[in-house]
């Protein structure tokens, strides 16, 4: 028995070295559209390898407000994926996305130019579910440009397009 628990412990440490010894770890900065809130954004993002072919990355992004008049609206997202790698060929690698949002939505309202007193504001939060497709261009550098694109299922359902740059660590 003792020896069946040595050699389980010496597959299980052989395996854990595996899974971390995948790829490299990255952070990065991205410009990000989102369609329902109609504004432009930025973010940054990061990948960090779990096992092959896969690598968790976590993400936030700031829209920029919008003013519409008497109302002006902002946005931002904290996101958590699961990128699963699907094909891997001429430096491009496309990957499969998964993971969990988190969107705040602030709204406020300028009452001071119809003659209010004070501004009124509220702010929501809602989670919701990422499921999307990405590709990583391997260009030799020690940066990598990618482009995502993505829909949140949530209240705040919405189509997000993002590309920037990662940087090795």
């Amino acid at each position: 028995m003792r020896k069946l628990t040595i050699v389980f412990a010496l597959f299980l440490l052989a395996g854990v070295g595996q899974v971390f010894a995948q790829d490299t770890n990255r952070v990065g900065g991205q410009l990000i559209y989102g369609t329902d809130i109609n504004t432009v954004g930025l973010g940054a993002i990061a990948e960090f390898p779990i096992a092959d072919k896969m690598v968790i990355s976590p993400s936030f992004s700031f829209y920029f407000p919008k003013d519409d008049g008497l109302v002006s609206t902002s946005a931002f997202e904290l996101n958590g994926n699961l990128n699963y790698a699907l094909i891997d060929e001429n430096n491009i690698l496309f990957y499969g996305l998964g993971g969990l949002n988190f969107t705040n939505y602030k709204a406020k309202v300028d009452l001071s130019s119809v003659g209010g007193a004070s501004d009124v504001s509220t702010s929501e939060g809602r989670i919701g579910l990422n499921l999307g497709v990405g590709a990583n261009f391997e260009i030799g550098k020690s940066f990598l440009p990618f482009g995502e694109i993505k829909y949140i299922i949530s209240d705040f359902d919405r189509l997000v397009i993002a590309a920037g740059l990662k940087f090795n660590l």
